[in-house]
């Protein structure tokens, strides 16, 4: 018995797909999103969070919202942002809880057990 193979992903789909895991190769974009998947943040609670300057938290929630992930609403004189795809917010947990999991039974898929 065979598996059904899918059809092939259209290119620009694949390459728009990829842009995005790109993006989240970021370690400082991964916490971004991990922190504001609890709720609202502006960038100054972020760059403590995170360890960051405010300059660079700015820079990667640019890149965030530039590619939709993000947005902000003004709140008085500040910035507030908020994670604007609830997919990425599942990808990002997936992700995490993938290794965060035991590691004995990661270390049997590593080895193809």
């Amino acid at each position: 018995m065979s598996i059904p193979v899918p059809e092939p992903l259209p290119p620009d789909l694949l390459q728009e797909t990829a842009a995005t895991f790109g993006l989240l190769s970021a370690s400082v974009r991964l916490q971004i999103l991990w922190l504001l998947a609890s709720g609202e943040c502006d960038v100054g609670t972020l760059a403590e969070a995170t360890g960051q300057s405010v300059a660079t938290v700015s820079h990667h929630l640019a890149k965030l919202k530039l590619a939709g992930l993000v947005r902000a609403r003004r709140e008085g004189k500040r910035q507030v942002y908020f994670v604007d795809d609830p997919n990425i917010v599942e990808l990002v947990g997936l992700a995490v809880e993938h290794h965060r999991g035991p590691a004995e039974p990661k270390a049997r898929r590593a080895r193809g057990a």
